[in-house]
């Protein structure tokens, strides 16, 4: 099917919020970030050596790092809470776009804010940082939701791929200009002043590349005449969203789906917050190695978005996940029993990335194909998101318990490549339906 001009403009002006928002992902979440966090974090001593990094944080005496995962965890968590009932509401009263904005000024305040966290307040740091995730996360659903009122099911590989894709070479390009911004400098202090312009970078990035798919998408219309929020209203939103759950439980395409999804996501997005943890710890990777190996995986998931789409063209969307889900077995065990270097780690980094933006963008376009005729997209959509934001809290928690009781990281792979083979049996058992 051929794109209109004006389907082609949506469609365009739909995908740059994906490059809007993934600088988070990438300078807030896998790169500068978890750096200066350490730094901010950790004290050394005069040879480099680290010989503090606990924080006292409510009462607690915990790891630097662990308290950053607890407090990702607590965001997903809240996320997947309160976006199911919030969803239910847009759909309801036909303002996806507003609950959208909302998020998105949310996540850019929260990550310029970060320029002013230091060693001196800790507590707003982590803060921020929840804001930010919540933004990022809240964001996601009413902008996925668009998909299947942008795009016919026959498009929406291709259109979702875009998505990624732009989103992809957009953040890594904001990365590169930021890393040429620290590497010039010369002293720490200098580097980490710059780290806090970057927190800046990716807070005004995000919200003026917003501005283009706020202003072309459409505003939706409500189900019934508008009303003033309220209680009533909030109950209404909650009836929406124990009907779409009615109804899933009636579809076995969804109901069979949905679990797959959620158990090969716990994989794949853990595998995205832990990598660096587990380059740095296991393999002894520098900060610079670090994020060489973020930006391989940036550049091949841009071409694995559209090779995986290509493929799901040819093969069907079920089968194409099956190859991918097969894939990060495969990476998994090669890294368990193979990588020890920081060569053996680029080359996974490689293949990381290429099955990467291929599962993430074709999990989206796929669940939307499988969605029966609604005007309840945001209410589907949060279904979707609730998965994904719960399979990464306990992909998180399941990585950090075995991690905390083993002696290497190497130990917690066994559990992703469970997760990853019970994703893939149930995809198998996804039932059998032309053009999915």
């Amino acid at each position: 099917m051929k794109e209109s001009a004006s389907q082609k403009k949506i469609i365009n002006a739909w995908a740059t919020y994906d490059l809007a928002n993934s600088v988070y992902n990438l300078v807030i979440t896998a790169t500068i970030f978890p750096i200066y966090y350490n730094l901010v974090t950790s004290e050394k001593d005069a040879d480099g050596n680290i010989i503090k990094n606990t924080i006292d944080f409510l009462g607690f005496t915990l790891k630097n790092t662990a308290l950053y995962d607890f407090a990702l965890a607590f965001s997903f968590l809240l996320v997947a809470a309160v976006i199911p009932l919030l969803s239910g509401i847009a759909d309801y009263s036909g303002n996806k776009k507003s609950f959208m904005k909302f998020f998105c000024y949310m996540g850019a305040s929260a990550c310029s804010a970060l320029y002013f966290f230091d060693n001196t307040n800790i507590g707003f740091g982590i803060l921020m940082a929840i804001f930010a995730c919540i933004g990022f996360s809240g964001s996601l659903v009413f902008y996925n939701a668009y998909l299947p009122e942008i795009a016919p099911p026959e498009m929406q590989d291709k259109v979702s791929a875009k998505g990624f894709a732009m989103g992809y070479w957009g953040s890594s390009i904001l990365l590169i200009a930021s890393l040429a911004l620290i590497m010039t400098r010369e002293t720490g202090a200098e580097k980490m002043l710059m780290m806090r312009y970057a927190f800046v970078l990716v807070g005004l990035w995000w919200f003026g590349f917003a501005q283009i798919p706020f202003y072309f998408l459409p505003n939706g219309k409500p189900q019934i005449k508008r009303e003033k929020l309220s209680g009533s209203s909030l109950f209404k939103g909650y009836k929406e969203i124990r009907k779409v759950f009615s109804e899933l439980k009636n579809d076995k395409r969804l109901l069979t789906f949905l679990p797959a999804f959620f158990a090969y996501s716990m994989g794949v997005q853990t595998v995205m917050l832990v990598a660096n943890h587990f380059g740095s710890d296991e393999i002894k990777m520098d900060s610079g190695q670090l994020i060489t190996t973020i930006l391989i995986i940036q550049f091949v998931a841009l071409a694995g978005a559209y090779l995986f789409s290509y493929l799901s063209k040819k093969l069907g969307n079920i089968p194409t996940l099956i190859i991918c889900t097969l894939i990060w077995i495969f990476i998994c065990l090669g890294t368990y029993f193979f990588v020890f270097t920081p060569a053996h780690f680029y080359v996974v980094a490689g293949f990381v990335g290429l099955v990467m933006g291929g599962i993430q963008s074709l999990s989206r376009s796929t669940y939307s194909k499988l969605l029966p005729e609604t005007k309840d997209h945001a209410s589907y959509f949060s279904f979707y998101d609730v998965c994904e934001k719960l399979s990464i809290v306990f992909g998180m928690l399941t990585f950090g318990i075995i991690t905390q009781l083993s002696a290497t990281m190497r130990t917690p792979i066994l559990a992703l490549i469970i997760f990853f083979a019970v994703g893939l049996f149930l995809l198998i058992k996804v039932p059998k339906e032309k053009n999915n």
